[in-house]
């Protein structure tokens, strides 16, 4: 039998809409059911109204893990600084920002770059069924996420294999850095937002985007603000009198940012929509991807 919570009316949330939104790569929805593997074990939930069902999880796990303990109404409310957003915030009400493992969510990002979503799903299912777990749910075979340990003695040609590309070699330094103990990562939400972001710049194939990237969606670092090419349009059609327009014109004429380019557009979203900047990212990348008619899935 499902497990259920009864949602508050006052702490709005949206399934489909948080995992929809382009944070996390490996769920799939199957019938009215999501299925995916939380803490290496597998999962299945569904929202009816203010009821979300699952099983195979324990309610505070599932709590913790979709952001239900977030005030989302004060959230929403700090990050509200113009009609744009509040467009955003109107349309996406719900929409939470996971908590995914940090591992998981390191290799995913870098696995993410100059790649569209459905691209990601298949290098991060091919590694999973590659070099994870298999375990089953309703008949439904899930792989768990490969341990830094196992894709440390992976070959590049192994990995290459999955999908990946010159990723490889920057997902396998990233494996031995982990496992031997050279990086930390869950330890680094215990450290301030530009510590752990510094630190995970430190490995190679992690750019200020990935570094931002993981620091929000894993290590609850909310002010962190990525900025990749729909934040990038966001910003020049929506926010470009925060700028000068010499640097709005420049931006707007280059395919990629540079690392300077990348720093001053973050830096304002931090600064202009606070401690919550994250959730204004998501909101705002998320509204601006289903305007455009992008593939959500």
């Amino acid at each position: 039998m499902p497990l259920k919570i009864v949602l508050e009316p006052s702490q709005p949330f949206s399934l489909d809409l948080t995992l929809c939104c382009g944070q996390a790569f490996r769920w799939e929805k199957v019938g009215d059911w999501w299925y995916g593997i939380v803490r290496d074990a597998p999962l299945k939930i569904r929202q009816t109204g203010n009821i979300l069902e699952f099983e195979n999880a324990n309610p505070s796990l599932v709590k913790t893990y979709f952001g239900l303990g977030d005030n989302l109404p004060t959230i929403l409310s700090q990050i509200t600084k113009d009609n744009h957003i509040g467009e955003a915030v109107k349309a996406l009400k719900g929409l939470r920002i996971i908590r995914q493992d940090p591992w998981e969510c390191l290799i995913s990002y870098i696995c993410a770059t100059y790649k569209n979503i459905p691209a990601i799903k298949r290098m991060l299912n091919n590694l999973s069924r590659r070099f994870g777990e298999k375990t089953v749910l309703d008949g439904y075979a899930l792989y768990t996420f490969p341990t830094a340990e196992k894709l440390a003695k992976a070959s590049l040609e192994q990995l290459a294999e999955c999908g990946l590309g010159y990723r490889a070699k920057y997902v396998a330094e990233a494996a031995k850095k982990v496992a031997d103990g050279e990086i930390e990562i869950e330890e680094l939400k215990k450290r301030g937002y530009e510590e752990a972001r510094e630190r995970l710049l430190a490995l190679k194939g992690v750019g200020p985007k990935v570094a931002d990237c993981v620091a929000l969606f894993s290590l609850e670092k909310f002010e962190a603000f990525p900025v990749d090419v729909w934040m990038k349009r966001v910003i020049v059609r929506h926010y470009a009198n925060h700028f000068e327009r010499e640097f709005i014109e420049k931006i707007s004429l280059k395919k990629s940012l540079t690392r300077a380019d990348y720093e001053k557009l973050s830096l304002f979203g931090r600064r202009y929509f606070g401690v919550y900047a994250g959730y204004a990212q998501e909101y705002l990348f998320h509204f601006e991807r289903i305007k455009a008619g992008q593939d959500t899935g």
